[in-house]
């Protein structure tokens, strides 16, 4: 088995693959403080209640775009797992060029995410990333990475517009029914929900001109199926895009460097 984390600033996604085949999987909160130990007893009765167990583990992969907490999941590969994780960044053999200025400025969910977009898709491609921020990356037609567009993502928006104004309420996750919000609540609902939806809408259009192709459209991320309701220019919704990206630079790379 291989065994993949996520790192993400909000949530950690765990991945455990059979080969290339996603066999289980497990989101946890991104929290700081937790120890190897306390990660190691998480997994383990994760691990349990599938009748699993960590001597079946036979690498680890780690995306992050947490450091500190990268360094947390490598102590809890090799205390628990005895293993040297292979941490994602732009240095390995990802199968595409990155165009980026500075290549290892890109973040590794990216990276992650458009490896696996050009290996089931094909290219050009966008890949949409509904995460703490909204994230667009580009692949041109020849497969090789260009770069993109992050915003804000809607959790984001809506607990900075809260914090940061006193009066303003903290919303809950729902698309208004008219665009002229009767309430404080609608009108934030319109001006965030709405106004990703129309985000989106014009970014995709204007980076395909842009790119001078008709490029596939995928979205990920946790908050995708919200969106995909809303908007016709997403052709798909691939929810686990950058864990299979994950398993696929590990295959790539097993052996190479520091797996």
């Amino acid at each position: 088995m291989l065994l993949t984390f996520d790192i993400g600033n909000t949530h950690t996604v765990v991945g455990c693959f059979s080969g290339r085949t996603l066999i289980n999987h497990w989101r946890i909160t991104s929290e700081r403080v937790r120890t190897e130990d306390e990660l190691g007893v998480l997994l383990e009765y994760f691990f349990s209640m599938e009748r699993l167990t960590f001597k079946e583990v036979r690498g680890i992969c780690i995306s992050s775009v947490v450091p500190d907490l990268t360094e947390i999941y490598q102590y809890l590969s090799r205390r628990y797992f005895k293993k040297e994780p292979l941490v994602v960044d732009a240095t390995l053999d990802l199968g595409m060029e990155i165009k980026y200025k500075n290549p290892a400025s890109v973040g590794a969910d990216r990276l992650c995410n458009a490896v696996a977009g050009v290996t089931k898709y094909g290219a050009p491609l966008l890949i949409i990333d509904f995460g703490t921020a909204t994230t667009i990356d580009c692949i041109d037609a020849n497969g090789d990475y260009l770069g993109g567009v992050i915003a804000p993502g809607i959790i984001t928006s809506i607990e900075s517009l809260h914090l940061k104004a006193a009066k303003l309420p903290r919303v809950g996750f729902s698309f208004p029914k008219n665009f002229i919000g009767r309430t404080t609540e609608e009108s934030i609902q319109s001006g965030i929900f709405w106004g990703t939806v129309f985000l989106i809408e014009g970014l995709v259009d204007k980076i395909k001109k842009e790119l001078g192709a008709k490029a596939k459209v995928v979205a990920t991320g946790g908050l995708a199926n919200k969106i995909i309701e809303h908007t016709r220019c997403i052709h798909t919704i691939d929810p686990y895009l950058s864990l299979e990206g994950m398993a696929t630079i590990y295959e790539r790379n097993r052996g190479k460097k520091n797996s």
